[in-house]
């Protein structure tokens, strides 16, 4: 079963020379699907199925659209026909989609199968895109024995959802998996093992999809960072009441380094704290984990960036 969410993959320029000036999410799942010649021999025998489950440019992302996604991949994954989720979707966004998933997804039905996301860096028009290649090694991927977890497929290369994140600007192969390193190589139609297939998440923010849909809102949770002459002052403005504002509940501080925090920003932060709102320390490094600190007063994120950890605390929040 192939899902359709948008993006590059699913979008269209005036000219097939132009992969930067284009509109996303202008070409459906089905026939996107339909523009992948090589794909009968990738499939080999199996019947492919597609669901539209919405069609927007991936940086406008919503909370909704992800418990909608949510909801029909446990559908589909729960049908013994079914063999795998593909997801088709932006690039922008896509390193949270795939946390979000590998976060609420039940452990049983992707202990078994895999729900594999895939993206493209030039549109559906250009002269030479990068999506049907992508879906053919996605759905490589999604069939391969054993093959199980959230993972992201770009560029030849394959991410686990807990560790994916994009890592270029506008380069086709745009994603990394930091210090774990990639999960696997797709050469050839064949898949390279490099590390086990990832389990579900269950002990960071995991919240089951039927208790998401009791709070009709979710739980504010902004990212501030860390830098020279940071003054704190955004935390204390965020503070602050506003008519038709949802409270603030929680904050994912992209500390510099080892998460360390200039004195006026950690103090305003103590401030928030005090108000009822929950802090994590994350990094704005690329690479490494914020480590432990003895008697810190804030919780850290450990190998979470701060768009996941964002994405833990709002679930943590909400399981409360």
């Amino acid at each position: 079963m192939v899902l359709g969410t948008g993006g590059t993959i699913a979008g269209t320029a005036q000219s097939a020379s132009d992969n930067i000036g284009y509109t996303a999410a202008q070409v459906g799942v089905a026939q996107l699907l339909d523009g992948v010649p090589g794909l009968p021999a990738v499939l080999q025998g199996h019947d492919l199925c597609t669901e539209q489950v919405a069609q927007v440019d991936s940086k406008d992302m919503r909370f909704d659209i992800w418990l909608a996604l949510a909801q029909r991949v446990v559908h589909h994954l729960a049908q013994a026909e079914v063999s795998a989720v593909v997801i088709t979707h932006g690039t922008d966004t896509l390193e949270e989609t795939a946390y979000f998933l590998h976060a609420v997804l039940p452990q049983d039905l992707i202990s078994a199968k895999p729900v594999v996301l895939t993206c493209a860096m030039r549109p559906a028009s250009a002269l030479n895109p990068d999506g049907p290649q992508n879906l053919m090694d996605a759905v490589t991927v999604a069939l391969t024995p054993g093959s199980h977890g959230v993972v992201a497929v770009c560029a030849g290369t394959v991410h686990g959802g807990l560790d994916v994140q994009k890592a270029h600007t506008y380069k086709v192969d745009a994603f990394t998996s930091g210090d774990a390193g990639p999960l696997a190589y797709v050469e050839e139609a064949q898949v390279r093992l490099l590390r086990k297939w990832p389990l579900a998440q269950v002990n960071k923010g995991h919240v089951a999809i039927k208790d998401i849909l009791k709070d009709e809102v979710w739980p504010r949770v902004e990212i501030v960072m860390n830098y020279a002459g940071c003054d704190g002052q955004v935390v204390l403005a965020m503070l602050q009441p506003r008519d038709s504002v949802a409270p603030l509940r929680g904050l994912v501080v992209a500390g510099t380094g080892n998460g360390t925090l200039h004195h006026d920003l950690e103090r305003a932060l103590r401030q928030a704290v005090q108000s009822g709102v929950k802090v994590v320390r994350s990094t704005r490094c690329a690479n490494g984990r914020v480590l432990p600190v003895a008697d810190s007063e804030f919780a850290h994120s450990e190998d979470l960036s701060p768009v996941k950890a964002r994405i833990a605390l709002m679930l943590g929040l909400m399981s409360r």
